[in-house]
């Protein structure tokens, strides 16, 4: 029977969700690791039918960090290829729905079958607008805030931007995605609680949530108790109200 779902009064417009777990949900299981990030590829596209069925408009998701890297080589490798199996398999159900995707991060040290998979999804996606979903994959915060002001020192030797009338507005357009709104609502299943140096920039304002849910049991009914909770925050930007 279908699980009916009350209409929600308050939608994040953008949500970043830190898919953290897998290793711990498999080693209860008495499975290998590897097991548990497979499971949650094939999660992702549950949780992405459910925030364009409740209205999600951008939805980030911490896929690999710049420190990732330091797992041991079998485990990326493995990680590397169930992306892959994502991009090709399940990606191209979602961009039926409209969805598109997009990319955060560095490209120049994925495997290359990786890069492939990814940059095919991305540029047959790039029509879609119902759902944005930004994959963040050799990504880190502070990596993305250094790469943008590299590009700023660059165009000011060229003279082609002001630092007088230079502000937020745009520092943000040096970005990886400038078109992308700042994130409402973070989301982090496992228990853990920090960003973990994730979209540091696109945070300054998000709403956090913490739940101890693994990420290969986190669907449908558990974002849609996310976004209760998010309709029960009073955001008021450093403002106050009567």
């Amino acid at each position: 029977m279908k699980k009916h779902f009350p209409p929600l009064m308050n939608i994040p417009n953008h949500v970043a969700f830190i898919m953290d777990g897998n290793g711990r949900w498999a080693q209860q299981r008495g499975l290998p690791r590897s097991i548990g990030h497979k499971v949650a590829c094939e999660r992702l596209k549950d949780v992405f039918y459910a925030a364009k069925e409740f209205g999600i408009r951008y939805a980030s998701l911490y896929a690999f960090s710049t420190e990732n890297w330091n797992r041991p080589k079998e485990e990326i490798e493995q990680l590397m290829r169930y992306l892959v199996d994502f991009c090709e398999k399940d990606f191209p159900l979602l961009k039926k729905e409209g969805i598109r995707l997009i990319h955060s991060g560095r490209k120049e040290r994925l495997p290359d079958k990786t890069k492939i998979a990814l940059e095919k999804a991305i540029d047959e996606s790039k029509d879609n607008n119902c759902l944005t979903i930004n994959i963040c994959l050799d990504y880190g915060g502070r990596d993305e805030i250094v790469r943008a002001i590299k590009k700023i020192g660059k165009d000011l030797e060229a003279k082609k931007i002001d630092l007088a009338s230079f502000d937020e507005k745009t520092f943000h357009t040096y970005l990886d995605h400038p078109e992308l709104p700042d994130v409402d609502f973070l989301i982090r299943t496992s228990g853990e609680e920090r960003i973990s140096n994730y979209l540091l920039y696109e945070l300054a304002y998000a709403e956090l949530y913490f739940t101890p849910t693994y990420w290969p049991d986190f669907n449908k009914e558990e974002l849609y108790k996310a976004l209760v909770e998010f309709g029960k925050r009073n955001r008021r930007f450093g403002k106050v109200f009567a």
